[in-house]
């Protein structure tokens, strides 16, 4: 073991050989002069996941794959020999009978110290099905005939015309074809079925791909880095996942699903043409 930390020690940090691996990355941060905020801001994973992972107490962790991955970027995060540190990981978690405990994630990366109340979750949903009905009751006037006058002609027929527009868009994408997920940086995700069958579990590097099977029952996704991941159906591409507020599971990506999604997020336009909306607003930032 000193002989490999000896050959190492010009390219890579190493942490204590003794105690439990939270111990020994505690020991490494504070040679370091880190604080857990600085940690935590390297590696986005929540405060109080850190010190449950320092203090060992694996049973605050939402389960021993995340307990994995947040392990191995405090690693990163402070240069250590990640693998070796794993495996000592990995037999602890099989000693303390940790090692298939799997509870849904309750951590949220842009957010770690809660995730959004109960309130604030209804009134997102409220002000959602109020735009809805204002959009409708929008469309409902734009679409009116004009009764007279050759002056509002132009106003009257840009709607109409222009939203041809997106539905001739919508029917480009063919909604039995391929999906393809591609990580842009370096992220964790787990693709599973209804059955709860794991079609993929790893963190994906930048520039790597996964190809959904077609026959997958109802595949979804959990991963913390919704908005660094691209999607596409037969090679165009769909609206991300998430915007990075917070990590998303159980969302479906089979064709039909994200197709659905694509829908609801599509841009309205409005009387002179320009789209407006979520999809919108990205495309404008970009």
């Amino acid at each position: 073991m000193k002989d490999r930390d000896q050959d190492n020690s010009e390219t890579e940090a190493t942490a204590p050989e003794t105690g439990s691996v939270g111990s020994q990355l505690h020991a490494a941060r504070e040679a370091a002069g880190l604080s857990l905020t600085e940690i935590a801001t390297r590696t986005r994973v929540p405060i109080r996941h850190l010190e449950a992972i320092e203090a060992s107490n694996y049973s605050a962790l939402p389960g021993s794959t995340y307990t994995i991955g947040f392990t191995r970027s405090y690693a990163k995060a402070l240069g250590l020999d990640e693998t070796a540190l794993l495996t000592e990981l990995r037999q602890e978690l099989a000693e303390g009978g940790y090692q298939n405990v799997a509870r849904t994630p309750e951590y949220e990366p842009a957010d770690p110290a809660r995730v959004p109340s109960r309130p604030l979750a209804w009134g997102a949903a409220a002000l959602a099905i109020a735009l809805i009905i204002v959009y409708f009751i929008w469309r409902s006037f734009a679409l009116a005939p004009v009764a007279e006058g050759d002056a509002a002609k132009p106003v009257a027929e840009a709607p109409i015309k222009d939203q041809s527009g997106p539905a001739k868009a919508e029917t480009q994408i063919d909604p039995s074809g391929q999906v393809v997920i591609t990580a842009r940086e370096t992220v964790w995700l787990k693709i599973y079925d209804a059955g709860n069958n794991r079609l993929y579990e790893n963190e994906m590097k930048a520039g790597e791909s996964f190809t959904v099977p077609k026959d997958a029952n109802n595949p979804m996704i959990v991963t913390g880095r919704p908005q660094v991941l691209d999607v596409t159906i037969g090679g165009k591409p769909v609206p991300p996942l998430g915007n990075g507020e917070r990590s998303i599971a159980d969302v479906g990506i089979s064709a039909a699903a994200l197709l659905a999604r694509k829908t609801e997020a599509a841009p309205v336009q409005n009387a002179t043409g320009a789209s407006t909306g979520p999809a919108a607003e990205s495309a404008a930032q970009q």
